[in-house]
């Protein structure tokens, strides 16, 4: 598992992540901290949703990389538009049920790409629907970007999974993967905005491995069940 290969392909698919919250008052346990996370991302609101559409896009060490996604979650079908590893434009609509039936490049490069894209749009909402992912409370610590505070929740995932009213927000998120070779990138979270009832970071800057890194999200909108109207994040 890696960030970013020479195939230009940024994986998240973490086997342990550093949710940096901001400070809180008292001592919080698990159940809160989740509570007051998804609520704050609007998971509650999460069956309104018909469809999502984002463009994922990173640059660091020199490579760029833009994919531009829709998931339409109750039926989990995927739209792509991009480049295949020579450059080439590639679009593909598929069922992520129906994966062993799809062409290779769809299963081996796509799906894999659209699953770390979807985490790192949404990885406040795979934090409560991952139950494989244990999750640790340890309290309130140094950033590991910046000055300043915040509350750290560590959440792991098992070798074998992870493909992976306060306001609590992510402020920054950090990375490191299990077992040689060493893997770590630190990311703030900003230029939050929202698109109908969910709340996105739009914005990730920070180091992978000591470079520099930036990645960002663009076209992002939301099409609530009933509706032929995209929303935009605003």
């Amino acid at each position: 598992m890696t960030m970013l290969t020479q195939l230009h392909v940024i994986r998240l698919l973490a086997l342990g992540l550093l949710l940096i919250l901001p400070a809180t008052s008292g001592a919080q346990q698990r159940s809160p901290i989740l509570d007051k996370l998804t609520k704050t991302y609007g998971l509650e609101s999460f069956g309104q949703i018909e469809a999502i559409r984002y463009t994922f896009n990173a640059e660091t060490q020199g490579l760029n990389v833009s994919r531009s996604w829709t998931w339409e979650p109750k039926t989990d079908q995927v739209t792509y538009e991009g480049k295949d590893k020579s450059g080439n434009p590639v679009k593909a609509t598929y069922l992520r049920s129906q994966l062993g039936s799809q062409p290779a490049n769809v299963r081996d490069d796509i799906d894999p790409d659209f699953l770390n894209d979807n985490y790192w749009l949404l990885f406040p909402f795979h934090f409560s629907w991952d139950t494989n992912a244990a999750v640790e409370d340890a309290g309130v610590q140094k950033l590991p970007q910046g000055n300043g505070s915040a509350e750290k929740v560590v959440v792991k995932y098992p070798s074998d999974g992870g493909y992976s009213p306060g306001d609590s927000r992510v402020e920054e998120l950090a990375y490191h993967r299990g077992g040689p070779p060493k893997h770590e990138v630190f990311a703030t979270w900003a230029d939050y905005k929202k698109a109908g009832p969910l709340l996105f970071s739009l914005d990730q800057r920070g180091t992978r491995n000591g470079d520099p890194a930036h990645l960002f999200f663009s076209n992002v909108a939301v099409k609530l069940v009933g509706s032929n109207t995209w929303i935009d994040a605003q």
